[in-house]
């Protein structure tokens, strides 16, 4: 350990300013996580009728297709985890920013199912990276008390991008076409990266974690985090255990963490397979209700909104009662609401049905995001999360898969929800049974270090 004092009496004020700008820059790089994932759903009816665009596309194709952006987050999540914790955050959020924003226009340029296909692939190892990388990093610089608020804006990026996509589909789709759409997600090439290239730090804790304490000590003075539950963990662990403690792949399937990491991913696998699941076959089921393309697209943007203000205004909730008994509860109610939706009610009252079904399915994996993010202590935290990222990604690329079988059956939009509504089920009794944490990421001590370091204005381009 570093003999230098440690630290600095951090600044409340410089500490809300660097969270809300590492909060801007990864909510809006995930929207476009949600903007490719309904994209795809608004587009594909057309794809299906218009064999001239991409080749012919039966309801078979069409699941698998929405599925290879997925096995490429997959992909992109697990060598996010791999490598996280030792490359650092903002290396990795760059390189997904702009990977995915390349992948997407290209996407747009192609011509055939396969390359249509392999683009899909090759966009989701970007946001794969960015998914990973994104709760390790904003749990790292949330201020105390407000961790599960500030990854629930984050991570309701993702349904915003859902009303993003479903809005640019009801106004520009005829114009632009689906070609035109796709090009719309290479923005954060051009307005995104260039802002987190300035904007966006290298997280003080896990420069800490790396054993780089001086860089860590000069990056909490210019952003005001605090390295109070880094500093005496770590100078109590220095004189009783001088092995370096595991970090990664290692720690997350350790002892203490290996149950809950299994319990934890089964979360995700339940939250994705609804999200993706409902927002890719959504507005087909409708139209096997009756309701035509004029209504589809107004369907997953109901959906979507009902995530973004759910998450936003249950993770209060989380931040004050803990996120378990919130998650268990908000899985529940996508259960009663999907099953709800087989029933022919009132259009005004079926649409605050999909909304509510949208607080439970996607706003629920807001949440989870959340508790995962802060679940783990910094060494292993970009493991963890891409663990569960990755698991759950098993669930995304199920729920194409399984509306695609059901479409391709001919079996009616009831059984559809039924079965999305005891995956939900499933995913509150996993939930209920996850070991409470003891110590680990959110551990403070009671005793605070006294640190030294020069005050400095904040400049968060760390490299």
């Amino acid at each position: 350990m570093a003999t230098t004092p440690l630290t600095v009496t951090p600044d409340p004020r410089t500490e809300r300013r660097t969270a809300a700008w590492v909060a801007f820059v990864i909510c809006v790089a995930l929207l476009f996580d949600g903007y490719d994932l309904v994209i795809y759903g608004t587009v594909l009816p057309g794809l299906l009728e218009d064999p001239s665009q991409i080749g012919a596309v039966d309801a078979a194709t069409a699941g698998l297709l929405g599925s290879w952006a997925l096995a490429g987050v997959l992909l992109g999540s697990l060598v996010c985890g791999a490598i996280g914790d030792y490359f650092g955050r903002r290396r990795l959020v760059l390189l997904g920013i702009a990977w995915f924003s390349v992948g997407m226009f290209v996407t747009a340029l192609t011509t055939s199912v396969t390359a249509f296909g392999t683009m899909r692939f090759v966009t989701g190892l970007g946001l794969g990276i960015v998914l990973a990388s994104a709760g390790a990093t904003m749990a790292e610089f949330a201020p105390a008390g407000r961790r599960q608020f500030y990854n629930a804006i984050v991570y309701s990026g993702i349904p915003a991008g859902g009303v993003f996509a479903s809005i640019m589909g009801i106004l520009l789709l005829s114009d632009i076409g689906w070609r035109g759409l796709f090009m719309l997600g290479a923005l954060p090439l051009v307005i995104l990266l260039p802002i987190a290239w300035f904007k966006l730090p290298e997280s003080p804790r896990w420069l800490f974690s790396r054993g780089r304490h001086d860089e860590a000590l000069a990056a909490s003075a210019r952003t005001g985090v605090s390295l109070t539950e880094e500093l005496t963990p770590a100078a109590a662990a220095a004189k009783t255990d001088p092995a370096p403690a595991r970090t990664g792949f290692a720690a997350v399937f350790s002892r203490q963490f290996a149950l809950a990491s299994i319990l934890l991913g089964l979360m995700s696998f339940s939250g994705l397979l609804l999200t993706y699941g409902l927002n890719t076959w959504l507005p087909k089921i409708m139209e096997g209700y009756g309701y035509g393309r004029q209504y589809a697209l107004f369907f997953p943007l109901a959906l979507n909104l009902g995530a973004v203000l759910g998450g936003l205004v249950l993770s209060r909730f989380a931040d004050r009662r803990g996120p378990q008994r919130v998650i268990a509860t908000t899985f529940v109610l996508a259960t009663l609401t999907l099953a709800l939706m087989t029933f022919e009610f009132p259009l005004p009252l079926l649409f605050t049905f999909i909304a509510l079904a949208g607080v439970g399915t996607l706003g629920t994996q807001v949440l989870i995001y959340g508790f995962q993010s802060n679940y783990y202590p910094t060494s292993a935290r970009a493991a963890g999360v891409a663990w569960c990222a990755s698991v759950g990604r098993f669930g995304g690329i199920l729920g194409p898969i399984i509306g695609g079988w059901l479409a391709a059956a001919g079996i009616g939009g009831g059984m559809a929800f039924y079965i999305f509504g005891a995956v939900a089920l499933v995913g509150a009794i996993v939930t209920v049974v996850v070991p409470r944490q003891r110590g680990g990421a959110t551990t403070s001590s009671a005793t605070t270090p006294q640190l030294s370091a020069p005050a400095r204005g904040f400049a968060p381009s760390d490299s």
